[in-house]
């Protein structure tokens, strides 16, 4: 059985799985978005995308009721002739399916409540012909 740290990072692989070039998004990523961490030198298909769960917090609110705040990593790979604009591209996706999907089930009757974009960081082009990219999430859901 799944923890809920591990279930809501593979519903969003999957959600990013859905990334296939058609509008409103420009990269296909050939389903190869995965819920495991994979530095880009240890990547052989690209665009990759490896999302992973990180710290969390919790509030403790009376009646017994519990948020959680679970800090999620996305990181995004590339290769090509044009990596910052690739990776840029592939980010601008990331982004827009995270906003598509601030609610996000991640099992049978459980959803999220919110997930928010905290930090977008990238390479600046140091490992060009590569590119590597790092969205930080913060997602919002009820013990």
């Amino acid at each position: 059985m799944s923890t809920k740290r591990t279930s809501i990072t593979q519903a969003l692989a999957a959600k990013f799985n859905t990334l296939d070039g058609s509008a409103p998004y420009t990269t296909n990523l050939f389903n190869n978005a995965h819920a495991k961490l994979r530095f880009w030198d240890e990547v052989d298909q690209f665009p990759a995308v490896f999302v992973t769960p990180g710290s969390e917090q919790r509030d403790y609110l009376p009646g017994d009721f519990t948020w959680g705040y679970l800090n999620v990593c996305v990181k995004a790979y590339v290769r090509g002739e044009e990596p910052q604009q690739e990776l840029e591209q592939l980010l601008e996706d990331l982004e827009l399916i995270v906003d598509a999907n601030r609610v996000l089930e991640y099992s049978t009757g459980k959803t999220t409540t919110e997930i928010l974009v905290t930090s977008i960081t990238t390479d600046e082009g140091l490992l060009a012909p590569y590119g590597v990219g790092e969205i930080n999430l913060q997602v919002r859901y009820a013990l």
